[in-house]
Order: C-alpha cells, then structure tokens, then sequence
C-alpha cells in the first residue's frame, strides 16, 4: 500500500491511497498522518479502495503532492549514521545515535521548490524516513519494528553555515519548508527499510549512493532508542541520515547554487525533484 497527502485547494488537503503512476484515491482523513492515528487505518484504506467507484479517482501531477505528514507532532533525525559519511566528516563510529529535531513546518513536498534565504552554503543530504504508526514508549526493537506504518523519501536540506556557528545543529536544519519529504508512504510489505538503496542527484549528477543495510543504527533501532526518552505517535517522522557525498565533504566543498535541482530517490518508493532558490544578500543577525 502506498499512501500520500494531496493539494487538493487553497491550504486544503486530503489523504489519499496511491492506485497508480499520478493516480490517487481519496480517503477520509484530511493528511496521512490523520489517517494513521486511526488505529483502523489500513481497513479504512482497503474498504474505501474495495467501494469506491472509478470516477473517484484523482489524477494529480508531484506539484499536487503536499508534505506527506504537514502536521507531524515530531520530527527526529539521526546525523551521522552511514559509515562512508561518518569517515569523510573526520569521525569514529558512534556508540549512540547523534539526534537532532526539526518542526512540521520545515517540512515541503516532493516537487516544492526549496527556497533559501540567508545562507551561503546550503548543502544536500538523501536519506530514507520511518513514519511511526503506533504509540511507542519505551519499545524495544521488536515493538518498534510492528510500528513501522512505512517509509518515505527525504532530503535533509542543510544550511552548513548556520549549522556550524555552534556545536548545536538545530539552526542550520530547521529553516521553514526546507526538507522535502515524499512522494508517497510505502508499506513494509512493499519496501524493506533495513536494506534499500537511497541516491541522491545535484543537476542530474549522481553525488550520493548508498544502502540502509549498512546503517549504523536501523529503523527499528532508532524507533527503539527514541522511545526511551520521548513517546513517539502515529504520524511522526523520523529521518535516518543520509549516506557518504554531502557537499561539506567534497575536497573544495561544493554547495548548491540558485535554480540547481536536488534530486532524491528510493527504489519502490519513488522520487524528489526540487528546485533550489537561495535569496541573497544573507540576513542581518
């Protein structure tokens, strides 16, 4: 099953159960996140596919495609988690996974534009995104991995410059409707998350490769983990970090420059393709 969140009017949206390539059926629930706080979701999903009639579906373009979750009560995501991109940022293997938070309202849509404005060095990073279907406290990896409603595409655009004015990452991750999220959720039973590959293109260019397989923490691991210190709901996101080919780490660092397009993709999920707008001059702080 593959669920996404359409644009369906000015501010409006509406869950919907992808059918086929830009072919989408309407459910009752006003995002995907609010479809998954119904405990029945998945019966919902398949009663209303089974019932509805041919002229219910809806053929829409990826600029039709919302934040796949724009109410998402938390946003968690694990830096430094691929063992390439670990050894290019000069680093050792973690023992415990490096989080940091972001806000639903960073969030954008799968061929939104990413529009940047007072910073000079923005930088790319694909990752695949673990969206949580049950309540989880304090879960170990079994329950965690029962609670995986799916997984999704996701670019965890980066302001380096913010980023690395302070130890703290959150200021250079959590400029507004800056990581794209999307296009759909797919269900476990049509995507393995322990073991896909995740690329991520600059203008066309291959600049990142690698396979969740060698995760230094995997999906259910990371949902585990969370759940000690915070509860985490249905309809939260969690980003699991991004393989070795950020800008940051290239030898002269390489970042992305006004109208470049970033190009995020898993197989069996689908793609991003966001064109970049960075405004200049840079804020006054």
């Amino acid at each position: 099953m593959k669920l996404a969140t359409l644009r369906t009017g000015a501010q409006t949206t509406t869950a919907a159960l992808a059918v086929g390539p830009d072919a989408y059926l309407p459910l009752p629930a006003g995002d995907v996140g609010e479809l998954l706080r119904n405990p029945d979701w998945r019966a919902v999903a398949g009663e209303t596919a089974a019932k509805a009639p041919v002229s219910a579906v809806v053929h829409a373009s990826a600029g039709a495609l919302a934040p796949l979750l724009p109410q998402a009560g938390k946003v968690i995501c694990c830096g430094l988690n691929y063992g390439d991109h670990i050894r290019e940022m000069g680093r050792e293997l973690p023992e415990y996974p490096t989080l940091f938070a972001k806000f639903a309202d960073t969030l954008a849509g799968a061929a939104d534009e990413v529009a940047v404005r007072g910073s000079e060095r923005v930088d790319w990073e694909a990752e695949l995104a673990v969206v949580v279907g049950a309540t989880l406290t304090r879960a170990d990896e079994a329950e965690a991995a029962a609670a995986i409603a799916g997984y999704t595409v996701a670019n965890d655009v980066s302001m380096r410059d913010w980023q690395n004015r302070t130890l703290q990452w959150f200021q250079g991750k959590a400029f507004d409707a800056t990581t794209p999220v999307g296009p759909v959720m797919a269900t476990p039973d049509e995507v393995d998350g322990a073991n896909v590959e995740v690329r991520g293109y600059v203008n066309g260019e291959l600049v990142q490769r690698g396979n969740t397989a060698t995760l230094v923490f995997g999906p259910a691991r990371l949902l585990s983990y969370i759940s000690r210190f915070t509860t985490l709901r249905p309809g939260d996101l969690v980003l699991t970090g991004t393989p070795g080919g950020v800008g940051m780490g290239m030898t002269p660092p390489r970042f992305l420059a006004d109208g470049d397009v970033i190009t995020t993709e898993i197989d069996g999920i689908g793609r991003l393709e966001n064109r970049v707008a960075i405004r200049q001059p840079a804020l006054q702080d």
